[in-house]
């Protein structure tokens, strides 16, 4: 934290303001947005489906979303803000988290409206991938006159921290954040076993680790070793921003397990470019430090030919 800091004064004054008037919806909560969801998710939870079928929660902010156009009705304030940022040298951005609270189920039909404001900005931090500040907007989604969620969205707008020339050293690979919900997990990796969650109440397996079921919400639960055996079940190629203890391109998969979860992990062995989905793939773990080993999985023979 800079005790004389000029700019973050002048970002608090928009603190308050909004960035977005009036919102609308693309499009009104329908099945067809929500199936692709839970496909996505590998969510069949019987409430999404149906005659009766409200929206999964967590799609609140897929309701709102502009797409590559954006939408009308974004206020001044966000993008003077934004311009002084840039000005200022703080030209990247990285979204932090998010935080959502839901008043009602959305059903299909509803057609929501939304109004954003810019929640908070923090002073300015100096973090590993630069300096810069963290900005909260907050965003009032209805239906009607009623308010049936909030979203809070956080990014750090920085700018880049410059590596060192003198420095060849290759940065070491981020480390995953280890809680009390996952430890598990993470202790079977350092054993080199893939651990799956098994709700001990209906048998649902489950991944990520969860605290509790999302099939029928029972707390308790034990695991299983994954066999090891999946497919690819959809995947991106990365290419932008290059961070530096990665090499883009590189393809990142949705891996479906024998089991029938599914994870994201690398897919090493082929070419970014070859990777394909359908594609069977085998895991292995790879330890990339003296401290970390992960997680991933190994184009077949067959299909990296």
């Amino acid at each position: 934290m800079v005790v004389d800091d000029e700019l973050g004064a002048r970002l608090k004054v928009y603190e308050g303001r909004a960035a977005t008037l009036t919102g609308t919806g693309r499009d009104p909560v329908n099945l067809p947005m929500i199936r692709h969801w839970c496909e996505a998710m590998g969510d069949t939870n019987p409430a999404y489906t149906g005659p009766d079928a409200i929206a999964p929660p967590t799609m609140l902010q897929a309701w709102t979303m502009g797409g590559l156009a954006g939408h009308e009705g974004r206020a001044a304030a966000h993008d003077e803000m934004f311009a002084l940022l840039d000005e200022a040298g703080c030209t990247s951005i990285v979204a932090t988290d998010c935080e959502q609270e839901y008043l009602r189920p959305l059903c299909p039909g509803d057609e929501v409206t939304f109004d954003t404001v810019i929640e908070s900005v923090s002073g300015r931090k100096t973090t590993k991938l630069g300096t810069g500040y963290f900005i909260t907007t907050r965003t009032d989604i209805r239906v009607g006159p009623e308010r049936v969620g909030t979203h809070r969205f956080r990014v750090l707008k920085y700018a880049p921290a410059t590596t060192p020339s003198k420095s060849p050293q290759r940065p070491s690979r981020p480390r995953p954040v280890v809680n009390r919900d996952n430890a598990g997990f993470w202790e079977g990796v350092a054993r080199h076993r893939l651990l799956i969650q098994r709700c001990t109440s209906c048998a649902a397996l489950r991944f990520p680790w969860l605290p509790g079921c999302n099939n029928c919400g029972g707390p308790d639960w034990d695991t299983v070793e994954a066999s090891g055996e999946g497919t690819v079940y959809s995947y991106v190629v990365m290419h932008h921003p290059p961070f530096p203890a990665f090499d883009p391109p590189y393809a990142v998969a949705l891996v479906e397990l024998a089991e029938g979860v599914r994870m994201i992990s690398d897919v090493v062995g082929v070419p970014y470019d070859k990777v394909r989905i359908g594609m069977p793939v085998r895991l292995e773990f790879r330890s990339y430090d003296e401290e970390l080993v992960l997680p991933v999985f190994r184009a077949r023979e067959e299909a990296a030919v």
